[in-house]
């Protein structure tokens, strides 16, 4: 189950209904994410400081879960195993918005996800999948989602923008 939270005056001010609303949200979540060749993968350090990288996701799934491939020897490894708790951060590609998606991440070494997830043009650096390939897949906890061209503004005063919360897993 999926809620949603409406802190814009402007967005949740619309005479549509609610089932309305909450499906323009995820439609333009979705756009943003599926637009962004790239996006930030942000990860804490064992003191709590946010470390962060560009790094090229495979387009959202069903319910909003995004997979990585990695080394299982980089630092966003280490991190994620000692602290799950993830953020990643999509520009919109005309850059009147954007979509940051706050979840759990997991480390995924099982052999047939890794096939299925795996982009030819990594072989020049991870040459032997099993050993040198990981994958992250990050589940959602809750989403903003900002988008001026969509009309999708924050809080006139808070500035806080609409979210998607959805239920743990």
């Amino acid at each position: 189950m999926i809620l949603i939270f409406f802190s814009s005056l402007g967005f949740s001010q619309r005479s549509e209904s609610s089932d309305s609303l909450k499906n323009e949200l995820k439609i333009a979540a979705r756009e943003i994410m599926n637009s962004a060749r790239y996006c930030a993968l942000i990860t804490l350090d064992k003191e709590g400081n946010p470390g962060v990288r560009t790094m090229e996701p495979f387009p959202p799934e069903n319910d909003f879960t995004v997979w990585f491939g990695t080394s299982p020897k980089s630092r966003k490894v280490s991190q994620i195993k000692n602290n799950p708790n993830v953020t990643l951060y999509y520009v919109d590609s005309d850059e009147s918005g954007y979509v940051a998606m706050h979840g759990i991440a997991q480390i995924v070494n099982d052999e047939s996800e890794k096939e299925k997830r795996w982009k030819e043009e990594w072989g020049a650096y991870s040459q032997n999948k099993s050993d040198n390939y990981i994958l992250i897949k990050a589940s959602p906890t809750w989403i903003e989602i900002i988008s001026y061209s969509r009309g999708i503004v924050g809080n006139a005063t808070t500035w806080d923008p609409p979210v998607i919360m959805f239920n743990s897993k």
